[in-house]
């Protein structure tokens, strides 16, 4: 039977029921939905497994992904797919390093891949339970390269695929594959001075995930290293067993001493390191670093203490000299991009620059010159996607459709007419295979739920890779989600995402909740999927009106939406969500004696801000983990937007919420991880303690993770937050 037949029958049947049973059948069932509610959270409906993320082949044709605890795969010339080991037998012949006396406060924004593609594409690199093991692709075989108690980190393989480098505790090693042979590299390593291993606040904050890299001739490996020991200890503390046990975090906060960082340049057989000259190391931030393809260099990128002087140098990598290509200013930040992306040979290269108020990209000599803008325009470069260099093409990902969406878009390397490659209004995301011949688009929107699909070069699809879990939309009512426009006061535009509560009437008005984020760098209403399965979704099951929208400070607007925020953080986000609710108002949707706030971060900040300066708006608010000070914040975030304490000590006392806690009119719970390395919960102490002298009542929940994150505690949280909610505002 065809599927339009089949349609046909089934709207007859329903149309007719009597007809379709027979006189007298009885009705038959019909499936309802049921509303979201905590115990759905809780409980949500198992799904098929789905393939992992593609990790693309050098030569772009395959892929490897994981499912089910395997490894697979997958071939787009034949679309067959191949399992090629099993994880658990790697994990079960690693030697597994026993566990450590306290708590590791790495960074979640570290990158250590699990699997790395040789480049012969013969060869894939894994990293199990601390071991190294060698994949060959021929023959279906593996090589245990590592078989210690110590853990060996952050594992890369040669480009000649003759050696894996690796950490062990602070120091860099290389193994040599065919031999096993170890040759140390580094010999200082200690708990504060780090080699090839990052603190705390640099992957953070300005998204750097590694510390050294392999040259592409394979003869030298280029590192960072880390002096932490000026960086302040804040004593964590768990407190969970009989005995409570001390975890200190290297944490440096607003005006503290930064890490010394210096780059230097070991031969991989060993040997005396080459410390590149790249000028003053104290109050600098290395912020990216690249080999230039002929080895014979390293691109490095350079910020000064408050983020608003970049220096992109060029430092040879055999006499440590280096020269200045270009330098880069902005009278408020630069927000930190890719380095350098090389093209033609290494002669040319990529870059992206906000100079004209926009994220863009531009092409330049390798001696500093600029050559082209290939891009411009009212709208944000996001991604620089792919570059096929046989072309002379470079694929991005912008927001020109519109700040709500990203697209992908091609355009050559001299600029001229672009190309959209996505269709569908919403949100793409791509993983672009290398020669970019294939690419694979990972799309959703307000109302479509998350598909993958392959596509060819010139954008005509390949097949489905993965589609949409139907599970949750079958069984669950999904209330929809509507973005709006509106002006405010000033002629502002902006943006929001608004969930009407079950069973909306017009004309009536209900009580509202703000889900607010607020912060630089962030973009919170998207056309992208949200989900049935959302705490959104229950607090509208339960009469809410649900609203978030983006204020001054937000990304994906361009620099100048940002830049009101510039060392006064709180005042325009707050006026700007005023705005928000008065528009709910003036729509006759929200009533204005029942409006409540919730946010994490610095939603929470920005929650406990709400609350302090717009106390006859905001009747209750939760704030979870919120920074209280900024001065408890970490230094690179807090100081590109806030500058340095001591210059503008007016700017944080302002925007302190300790400071203004005698400003508390309505209802407050604040919500911390105990041993939060993020916003350190010293911030909820001294918020508690400012609260407690003005004479304010408020309610507490402090949960036990190691985390800036709920990892445990989620469905506790959620039905407080319902609890908390209903009680204030209904």
């Amino acid at each position: 039977m065809s599927r339009r037949v089949a349609i046909v029958l089934l709207a007859f049947a329903l149309e007719f029921p009597g007809l379709s049973r027979g006189a007298g059948a009885p009705a038959l069932p019909v499936p309802q939905k049921k509303p979201v509610t905590i115990e759905a959270l809780a409980n949500p409906p198992k799904s098929a497994p789905q393939p992992g993320a593609p990790i693309w082949a050098p030569d772009g044709k395959r892929f490897l992904y994981t499912e089910s605890g395997k490894l697979w795969l997958f071939d787009l010339s034949t679309r067959a797919k191949k399992e090629l080991l099993a994880m658990q037998a790697l994990e079960a012949a690693a030697v597994k390093p026993p566990a450590p006396e306290r708590f590791d406060f790495t960074n979640r924004r570290v990158q250590e891949p699990e699997f790395q593609w040789g480049c012969s594409g013969r060869t894939v690199l894994i990293s199990s339970e601390g071991d190294i093991f060698l994949l060959h692709l021929d023959t279906g075989k593996w090589d245990q390269l590592t078989a210690t108690p110590v853990r060996e980190a952050d594992p890369k393989l040669s480009p000649d695929e003759r050696n894996v480098a690796f950490r062990q505790n602070h120091d860099l090693y290389v193994l040599n594959v065919a031999t096993k042979k170890v040759t140390r590299l580094t010999h200082d390593g200690t708990p504060t001075l780090l080699n090839g291993e990052l603190d705390w606040v640099y992957p953070e904050e300005l998204d750097l995930g590694t510390a050294y890299w392999w040259s592409p001739d394979s003869t030298r490996i280029a590192y960072l290293q880390f002096d932490t020991s000026r960086e302040p200890v804040y004593p964590q503390a768990d407190l969970l067993g009989r005995a409570a046990v001390y975890e200190p975090e290297r944490y440096p906060q607003a005006g503290d001493p930064n890490a010394d960082v210096r780059l230097g340049v070991a031969p991989a057989e060993g040997g005396r390191t080459t410390w590149l000259d790249i000028g003053q190391t104290r109050d600098m931030l290395t912020a990216r670093v690249d080999w230039t393809p002929d080895s014979t260099a390293l691109a490095v990128v350079r910020l000064n203490r408050i983020q608003n002087r970049l220096d992109l140098l060029l430092a040879d990598a055999k006499t440590g000299d280096s020269r200045c290509l270009f330098r880069e200013t902005d009278p408020y930040w630069i927000n930190l991009h890719g380095g350098p992306v090389f093209i033609r040979g290494g002669r040319e290269f990529l870059w992206q620059s906000e100079r004209d108020g926009f994220n863009h990209l531009y092409k330049y000599s390798i001696e500093g010159r600029e050559l082209a803008q290939l891009t411009r325009g009212a709208w944000e470069v996001t991604s620089i996607d792919g570059v096929d260099e046989t072309a002379g093409q470079v694929y991005f990902t912008s927001s020109e459709a519109s700040p709500l969406e990203r697209q992908l878009y091609r355009v050559g390397f001299d600029g001229g007419p672009r190309t959209r490659l996505t269709q569908g209004a919403g949100t793409h995301s791509i993983s672009m295979a290398p020669g970019c011949e294939y690419w694979l688009d990972s799309f959703s929107s307000l109302t479509t739920p998350p598909r993958r699909t392959l596509y060819r070069r010139d954008g005509s699809e390949l097949m489905a890779w993965s589609a949409a879990d139907p599970k949750p939309l079958e069984e669950y009512v999904m209330l929809p989600a509507e973005i709006v426009q509106f002006k405010g006061s000033d002629g502002s535009l902006f943006y929001g995402k608004l969930i009407k509560p079950a069973g909306y009437q017009p004309g009536k008005r209900y009580p509202v909740i703000v889900n607010v984020y607020g912060g630089p760098a962030a973009q919170q209403v998207r056309n992208a999927w949200s989900g049935p399965l959302s705490m959104d979704q229950v607090l509208a099951q339960h009469g809410y009106l649900v609203w978030t929208m983006d204020n001054h400070g937000s990304a994906g607007r361009g620099h100048q939406w940002e830049i009101p925020v510039f060392h006064n953080l709180g005042e325009r986000e707050v006026k700007d969500q005023v705005e928000g609710v008065k528009y709910l108002i003036a729509q006759g949707l929200a009533d204005p004696e029942r409006v409540g706030i919730q946010g994490w971060s610095y939603g929470g900040y920005l929650t406990l801000h709400s609350l302090l300066m717009a106390p006859d708006v905001f009747r209750c608010g939760i704030a979870g983990a919120p920074v209280t000070d900024w001065r408890n914040y970490d230094t690179i975030y807090t100081e590109r937007y806030m500058g340095l304490p001591s210059e503008n000590p007016e700017g944080y006392q302002r925007s302190s919420n300790v400071e203004n806690a005698a400003n508390l009119k309505g209802a407050l719970l604040i919500a911390h991880n105990f041993e939060d390395d993020n916003v350190l919960f010293q911030n909820t102490m001294q918020m508690s303690a400012a609260l407690e002298r003005a004479g304010k009542q408020f309610d507490l929940m402090i949960y036990p993770n190691k985390s800036h994150g709920l990892v445990r505690g989620r469905n506790h949280f959620n039905a407080l937050t319902l609890d908390f909610f209903d009680r204030n505002l209904k």
